[in-house]
């Protein structure tokens, strides 16, 4: 074996068979063999580990070039490894010194159990299970004592599970004994059925990564380009460490109505330097948990997460294309339902260190009174379309369970997601998943909460067809496990089916209000006609959520989201400004109900500025003061701009970066008007009602409610005996001129104190005890609203 090179070449195993070692004399037997062209076999040391991973074709029987060699020699091989019916291939092996002819050993293992799906300890040993209807065959591939997970190179192990063994019904299964708890790198070669106009995808010389993991290592710092093409692996703790939630520690269980959403970037919050977080801190659950007095010294009391199951941030830099400039910040293209993103953990420290910091952050939020909701992505993954695949998982385990197939079409991946393919979660196999899912978050992370992206894609059946009762939804409803969570819908999806307000429900899920943001943007802007809309939508939504057992709270109202201008751009830009993404500006939504206050931008303008400042605590007074659940975005409270990109989801950058030398230079300003809205929203108990507004809760001050130039709206909220707080009567006005508003007489000869005023400076615009001196007309300032108080 002295002289053996790396790469050896012959083609039949009767060569291979009768060799006590591998030499060059082989690649000249070779010729004289019945088989139609010789084929490579590579070894790969790693220390004491070889692993052979070329095949041959010989004679009768056809073999993929990238199928590993089938070894039979008692000599070379003492302990033979076990082969399936339809692949017969040498597995790996390990050699003292990586030497062929010295002893070899192979792992014990068992037929293992069907259950659990995943990873799980069975005896001291290691279980393996996964479930692929229309595969043929599967191998597991282990990689252990890998130092750098970046470049795991081939397998330690590769396993061949045996059909007639290692398979009960469509899961396959597998118990592996002396192998490490915790820590080792996993995953699956699966083949099956070939032909890409059947809608298999089947591609063996991919490792796959277990649907079930509940961890993915890999890459693990943020954005690294030097490992743009690293791999992505399962990982395991079958017996982690108890995580301490304290001793008096508890759940918020905060009311639905008392909810004030706060939906936030993980990343972003912390990532620029202004944060004045450790670099190695810096977007991480960490740096997050440094930041949490701030929301709490703004009064939100539950955060939004954008997306933190693992996804690849580097997606667009695959291969040359207009985006492959940009970096996913965003998150919505998941590659694993279970686990935590590991790059958003502190110092690279992998996926188990992360998973600990999540919980760190999410008893923390706890600890403040602040619940956690997670945006979740179940209607796609980022396994792309047909024609840029990216085959990490699902689709090359059974494509045609894991998604929406139309096998008539060229582009065969149903692709109501916008992204190229959408998942078929009403399957049962995948709707099983995906509780799976659900449940681990909330029973591991104690997560509180979900709202889920698109989610009308997971109404449809296995065909794409609408359901109206789709067993999903129906089962998240009805789940135990999940029963204390909050539930949330985007209710539309990019295939058009739009359910604002007819969400399949069970009088559980709650819905972006999609209508209210377009409404209120609408009228504040000063647009005809839409006083009437703006009343339903102050007063809950009743149009669209007061039936069956339903609630205000369901209704979530929101002006700005993550997508989409932000509040300051809704008030600085007509159009939108996506050059930066690479696609000619066509990406982003180009109904944006805004306007830009006179000038496009960025301006000196003391008078445009001002206007601004003025609308958006017009909006956000509006919100703060409407019946339903509130939402806002992370930033706006001191008027982050992202200079008119409604479509920022590639840039890790300041365009969405938490700027913090900005929230100090308003912090005596705008921020000081939301947080004092906020806190006068959860504090008073006419707003944020649990039921529906009746004639007596509310008195509108308008006769003219036809008149389509009227855009000036007043009401009282009445308090009862059973409410010992004091009226509140509010009015806003979208003219270009004063209004002077008469008043009505305060209840119980109280007087009006004023509260809020839009036009005034701070801190006069917003007085929390109220101010008293207002007479029997107020005088509105163009484009301004105020609230007032009965003391």
């Amino acid at each position: 074996m002295a002289s053996c090179p790396n790469l050896l070449s012959w083609t039949c195993s009767l060569h291979f068979e009768k060799s006590k070692h591998l030499s060059t004399e082989c690649l000249r037997g070779s010729r004289s063999c019945d088989s139609s062209r010789p084929s490579g076999l590579k070894f790969h040391p790693r220390g004491n580990l070889l692993s052979i991973d070329r095949g041959c074709i010989h004679r009768n029987r056809i073999r993929d070039p990238a199928q590993i060699l089938k070894v039979q020699c008692g000599e070379l091989f003492p302990s033979k490894a076990k082969m399936s019916r339809e692949m017969s291939h040498v597995i790996s092996a390990k050699a003292q010194a990586a030497s062929l002819d010295s002893a070899r050993t192979t792992l014990k293992t068992t037929f293992g159990q069907p259950s659990p799906l995943g990873v799980s300890e069975l005896d001291g040993a290691v279980n393996f299970a996964i479930v692929s209807q229309h595969a043929y065959a599967v191998s597991l591939c282990l990689y252990i004592g890998v130092s750098d997970p970046t470049e795991p190179g081939e397998p330690t192990f590769e396993l061949v599970l045996d059909p007639e063994r290692n398979k009960s019904g469509n899961i396959w299964h597998i118990c592996v004994q002396d192998i490490p708890l915790k820590g080792v790198l996993y995953g699956y070669r699966v083949d099956g059925p070939k032909g890409w106009d059947k809608g298999h995808r089947f591609d063996k010389s991919k490792v796959l990564i277990d649907p079930y993991a509940k961890y993915v290592d890999g890459r693990r710092i943020f954005g690294d380009l030097s490992k743009r093409n690293t791999p992505f692996l399962g990982s395991y703790d079958v017996n982690p460490e108890e995580f301490d939630w304290g001793e008096n520690y508890k759940l918020p269980a905060i009311p639905e109505a008392d909810l004030v959403i706060y939906e936030m970037n993980v990343r972003a919050f912390t990532a620029d330097e202004s944060s004045g977080v450790d670099p190695k801190k810096r977007g991480s659950y960490l740096g997050l948990i440094e930041k949490i007095p701030h929301l709490v010294e703004l009064g939100v009391n539950a955060v939004e997460l954008l997306p933190i199951f693992e996804y690849d941030e580097l997606e667009f830099q695959r291969m040359k294309n207009p985006r492959d400039h940009l970096i996913n910040t965003w998150g919505y293209s998941t590659i694993n339902f279970f686990s935590p993103m590991t790059r958003y953990g502190s110092s690279g420290e992998g996926p188990i260190k992360a998973s600990v910091e999540l919980k760190q952050m999410v008893k923390t939020f706890h600890d403040a009174g602040i619940e956690v909701i997670l945006d979740v992505v179940y209607n796609h993954t980022n396994e792309s379309d047909d024609k840029t695949p990216y085959l990490t998982s699902f689709r090359g385990i059974d494509n045609l369970v894991y998604y929406i197939v139309d096998l008539n079409s060229y582009i065969q991946l149903a692709n109501y997601s916008g992204c190229g393919n959408t998942f078929n979660c009403n399957h049962p196999q995948v709707m099983e998943l995906v509780l799976a899912s659900l449940r681990h978050w909330v029973t591991e992370y104690h997560i509180d909460g979900f709202r889920f992206d698109l989610a009308s894609s997971l109404c449809r059946d296995t065909n794409g067809s609408p359901l109206s009762s789709p067993p999903l939804i129906k089962a998240i409803a009805r789940d135990p496990v999940l029963a204390r969570c909050k539930l949330i819908a985007e209710p539309w999806d990019c295939g058009g089916l739009y359910l604002v307000g007819g969400f399949p429900n069970w009088d559980r899920w709650a819905e972006w209000n999609g209508i209210y943001r377009d409404d209120l943007r609408k009228f504040i802007k000063g647009d005809p006609g839409m006083k009437s809309a703006l009343a339903t939508r102050l007063s809950g939504s009743g149009d669209l959520y007061n039936n069956h057992k339903r609630k205000p709270y369901h209704s979530i109202n929101f002006i700005i989201a993550h997508d989409g201008f932000t509040l300051y751009d809704l008030v600085a830009y007509n159009w939108k400004h996506n050059e930066a993404n690479g696609e000619h500006g066509k990406d982003g939504s180009n109904d944006n109900y805004s306007w830009n206050c006179g000038v496009e931008g960025e301006t000196d303008n003391v008078e445009v500025n001002a206007l601004r400042q003025r609308q958006m605590k017009n909006f956000h007074l509006a919100l703060m003061l409407s019946q339903g659940t509130p939402m806002m975005l992370m930033g706006d409270e001191y008027g982050h701009t992202r200079f008119g990109n409604n479509n920022s989801y590639g840039h890790d950058s300041s365009l969405n970066n938490f700027q913090w030398k900005k929230l100090e230079e308003k912090k005596n300003s705008l921020f000081r008007f939301f947080s004092q809205a906020i806190k006068f929203r959860r504090q008073h108990p006419l707003l944020g009602r649990e039921h529906f507004l009746a004639d007596k809760d509310i008195t509108w001050h308008e006769d003219n409610w036809g008149n389509v130039e009227s855009r000036f709206l007043a009401f009282t909220l009445n308090a009862t005996s059973s409410q010992p707080c004091g009226a509140l009567y509010a009015a806003f006005n979208a003219h270009d001129y004063f209004v002077r508003a008469s008043l009505p007489r305060a209840p119980d000869d109280k007087r009006w104190f004023r509260v809020a005023d839009t036009n005034l400076p701070s801190p006069a615009d917003f007085v929390f005890e109220g101010v008293e001196g207002v007479q029997e007309t107020y005088n509105l300032a163009p484009f301004s609203s105020i609230l007032l108080i009965a003391k």
